[in-house]
């Protein structure tokens, strides 16, 4: 008897050498299979051309927008807000879904899910084909091919998984999903939010697929740790909060990453910043420029962080510290560190602070940060000021100005009691860019400027802005229009450039 055997009743046998086998399924029983091409007993019609069908009630308007009419488009969102919040299987789907919850009680007790997590899909979904055949036959149930292998991969994503958000996470078009509760998903598809066709059993099914995210990386959420942060195998970031603090049951938000490297020159493609801007920060980049990159949530900081990274000299050693590791550095010599939260008496958390001050005692060329919350902040700015040129970090802030402010704050936020002065003074002395991301209305993400920390006047930290978007119109459609001005500036951080040869083209993208 094999591992995958059933747990109760006959249908034991051999199988291939070398790894578990689930038992040979019995012949099936019942009305003869349905042949390709034709539906199931248990599907409604489905006309080819819904098949794709997307429900565009969330998606962005369409068609000439009349500006002259703003409060009535404002009162028309007024009474639309609520309509639908819920996500819906429909159609082929939804078919599929239900059957899927008649048969996965009765193929879990023909197989051992332990046993089961020791293949891979390809095998696994191999060895479900000839039982899902047989509770098929039990069920009554007639399936053509194609929806008995969309039936599988429903299964092993059920098993393997997780769950419908596999669906979401195989979209490349995707780069966000929002799960508010087990009946409603959000995604946001080329920078605009829309409802995913997705949902779950119940709190139950969602919950266990969050804890499943959660414990690939050693971390946990119950009801004593209701919050978590996490990381799914491709780097994508996951932040998990369940109930009590989230009235509408567990949520789950996941940040994807592109498989495909983004560079500089690619942001510089997609709009999101000029080309002068582009070979500046190549430049700041390549020369071991001290960079901050502001921005709010979802405005493309980590993205840029990623592709500033790739102008490192591979010779150098490089550590990134995170909270959730998420920065893919493509450098030789890279050693990624992240953050433990504490266990369940509370002890043993290791902060981001804690390894940036480990981290100096690593021999780094470059400390790059995931993200600056508070008072690492004075730590990271000691090392930017003690032999460690070209770190960077990003920080949460609107503006150029609004940045620095913050930085000033969470430096007091730490035990050390340093005049305001006296810091003000270290950041003017460490940090050399601050490159400010933001996220448009239109979905699109943009570099909105690119300015210098010069020195000190007085208490006041003195900036100088090298580039900055301006916003022009919107065409009918939505699209912001707007262009990148060069400020015309000789740069202060010249002489950073011209210690590596590269003084004359910054000099010249600056002008």
């Amino acid at each position: 008897m094999s591992a995958f055997g059933r747990r109760s009743g006959g249908g034991g046998g051999n199988g291939t050498a070398g790894r578990p086998q689930f038992g040979i399924a019995q012949p099936m029983k019942g009305p003869a299979p349905v042949q390709p091409g034709q539906g199931g007993s248990q599907f409604p019609p489905i006309e080819p051309e819904t098949l794709g069908a997307d429900d565009d009630s969330f998606a962005a308007p369409s068609g000439p927008v009349d500006r002259g009419d703003a409060m009535a488009r404002l009162a028309d969102r007024q009474a639309q807000s609520g309509e639908q919040g819920s996500s819906r299987n429909e159609g082929f789907e939804a078919s599929i879904h239900r059957i899927k919850e008649q048969v996965l009680p009765r193929l879990l007790e023909r197989v051992d899910p332990e046993a089961a997590a020791t293949l891979s899909k390809d095998e696994l979904a191999e060895e479900f084909r000839p039982i899902i055949g047989e509770v098929l036959a039990e069920l009554k149930i007639n399936l053509n091919r194609r929806e008995q292998f969309a039936l599988e991969k429903v299964l092993v994503d059920e098993l393997l998984g997780l769950g419908p958000l596999e669906e979401l996470l195989n979209d490349p078009e995707i780069s966000d999903i929002m799960v508010n509760g087990p009946l409603q998903t959000f995604v946001e598809r080329k920078g605009k939010l829309e409802l995913a066709q997705i949902q779950f059993r119940d709190e139950e099914h969602l919950l266990q697929i969050a804890q499943r995210i959660v414990n690939k990386v050693g971390r946990r959420v119950d009801q004593t740790t209701p919050l978590a942060d996490a990381r799914l195998q491709d780097g994508s970031r996951v932040n998990v909060i369940i109930p009590p603090l989230s009235l509408r049951g567990t949520a789950i938000s996941i940040r994807k990453f592109s498989e495909k490297p983004i560079t500089v020159d690619m942001m510089r493609g997609f709009g999101s910043m000029s080309e002068k801007m582009a070979t500046v920060l190549k430049i700041a980049g390549a020369c071991r420029m001290n960079i901050i990159i502001s921005g709010g949530t979802g405005s493309g900081k980590t993205t840029m962080l990623n592709a500033l990274s790739k102008l490192i000299d591979p010779g150098e050693r490089v550590l990134t510290i995170e909270d959730a590791a998420e920065l893919r550095l493509q450098q030789p010599h890279w050693l990624p560190l992240e953050t433990r939260p504490p266990n369940l008496e509370g002890q043993g958390a290791i902060t981001i602070r804690d390894l940036v001050i480990n981290a100096l005692r690593m021999r780094p060329d470059r400390i790059i940060l995931g993200e600056i919350r508070g008072p690492e902040c004075f730590d990271l700015l000691a090392a930017m000021n003690t032999g460690h040129d070209g770190s960077m970090a990003t920080l949460h802030s609107n503006s150029p100005r609004e940045c620095l402010a913050r930085m000033e704050n969470m430096v007091m936020m730490s035990d050390i009691k340093v005049p305001k002065e006296a810091i003000s003074r270290q950041i003017a002395d460490s940090v050399d860019l601050i490159v400010q991301v933001k996220r448009l209305r239109d979905g699109s993400r943009r570099t909105t400027n690119i300015t210098e920390v010069i020195g000190m006047e007085g208490d006041v930290i003195v900036t100088q802005e090298l580039f900055k978007f301006e916003y022009l119109d919107e065409t009918p459609d939505g699209k912001i229009i707007g262009e990148y001005r060069s400020m015309g500036l000789r740069p202060y951080t010249l002489e950073k450039a011209k210690m590596f040869g590269f003084d004359q083209p910054y000099l010249e993208a600056c002008l």
